[in-house]
């Protein structure tokens, strides 16, 4: 599985996740430092690439319709300290060796993942 990490996350996301495994690197990595949401997420739909973010607005279901998509994953906390992030990173990691978020939208909270596909 792919992920991009986007710039309003800590670029230790896409360390833990190679370590876990996975590939990732970060929006930034890509020199998609500041993109549009439209051009970050054809890039992700064109690279096959699951995006990894804060940002609600990739939540909008009718703009990014998860099935179009390898993955959406929404980052939701209060806090979003670092310290918080990434404990809910690890939370994150231990869902992805279950179930891959392809063609869904994944809400990642502090103490519960929502799954949505469409």
């Amino acid at each position: 599985m792919r992920f991009k990490i986007d710039q309003n996350l800590p670029s230790e996301y896409a360390a833990l996740l190679r370590q876990a495994g996975f590939e990732a690197d970060t929006l930034d990595e890509e020199g998609l430092s500041g993109a549009e949401d439209l051009v970050i997420s054809e890039h992700g739909r064109m690279g096959g690439w699951a995006l990894v973010t804060l940002d609600l607005g990739f939540s909008d279901i009718r703009s990014y319709p998860p099935r179009e998509y390898s993955g959406i994953v929404v980052v939701r906390s209060k806090a979003q300290d670092k310290i918080t992030l990434l404990s809910i990173l690890r939370r994150l990691i231990l869902a992805l060796r279950e179930r891959s978020p392809a063609r869904q939208l994944w809400i990642v909270e502090p103490d519960r993942i929502r799954y949505r596909e469409g």
